[in-house]
């Protein structure tokens, strides 16, 4: 035999062998490796599958459900796999509270303001009209930007971070991108977003109030500077809004929401809060 032949013999042998090697049930386990080892001799040389298994084999990696279950724990509690959110639910995951005061002063962690801003980690389909059956799809995708109500929600522990369950109802605005700018923010549905308009306080005969006192008063007119898409009917269409950009707009005392979008005090007060539009 030539010893081309020779080792296109061998070659073949090795190829078989890996092939038994991998396929087999007996090599997968320790019981089965100590008790079977081939011999096979070749030209006066003996290869064994025990000098080969540990570069032929690998263990199988996990599946990808017994991943998902080792992850996912809720409240400290392991459940069988992500969380998906039920009709119009949507799952944020809640950004840091702040660490100051607005002077500098840090606060221990009972004592932060609750986050009202998040990222969306998943959505539901949306509510059903409960007179037309007509889907109300939800306005957020996961990892949208939402800001939503001091209080609204259900606060949870999901994989050991702090998120918040709460309805599309209780999203003011939503965007996309690091951080609330005027450009990339969207308010949400029937929302409208007001530049408030920070006038001189005086009483009727020309004294003008101390600012300390009118601290706490909050500005019920501005501008508008953004408008929603409207508020879905039962039909699945949006209504018109009664108001548009640029409109100088009173609504009702202690309606709007109040945000700081660059720099500037704004207010998100719903469509049905919108009392009249003011002339320049």
């Amino acid at each position: 035999m030539t010893s081309q032949q020779e080792t296109k013999k061998y070659l073949s042998f090795l190829f078989a062998l890996a092939t038994l090697l991998t396929s087999s049930d007996a090599f997968t386990s320790s019981k089965s490796t100590s008790s079977f080892i081939p011999h096979v001799h070749f030209n006066n040389a003996i290869v064994t599958a025990a000098n080969t298994q540990s570069t032929l084999s690998m263990s199988a990696p996990p599946s990808a459900a017994e991943g998902m279950k080792k992850q996912c724990t809720l409240d400290g509690k392991k459940i069988r796999g992500p969380i998906t959110p039920l009709g119009n639910f949507v799952l944020v995951r809640t950004k840091e509270s702040l660490d100051a005061t607005d002077g500098g002063i840090l606060l221990p962690d009972q004592s932060k303001e609750r986050p009202t801003e998040g990222e969306v980690v998943a959505a539901g389909p949306g509510k059903l009209h409960p007179h037309t059956g007509v889907r109300i799809t939800c306005p957020v995708v996961p990892s949208d930007s939402v800001l939503f109500g001091k209080f609204d929600g259900h606060d949870m522990a999901y994989n050991d971070e702090k998120v918040t369950m709460i309805r599309d109802d209780d999203i003011l605005l939503y965007y996309r991108g690091v951080r609330m700018t005027l450009e990339n923010v969207i308010p949400c549905r029937d929302y409208v977003l007001v530049e408030l308009s920070k006038g001189k306080a005086e009483t009727k005969s020309g004294i003008v109030v101390a600012e300390s006192v009118m601290r706490d008063y909050e500005p019920c007119e501005g501008r508008v500077v953004k408008v929603g898409e409207g508020r879905m009917t039962s039909t699945g269409e949006f209504s018109e809004s009664p108001v548009k950009v640029g409109d100088r707009v009173k609504f009702r005392d202690y309606a709007g929401n109040g945000v700081k979008i660059d720099g500037k005090e704004h207010s998100l007060v719903r469509m049905v809060d919108i009392l009249s539009a003011l002339e320049d």
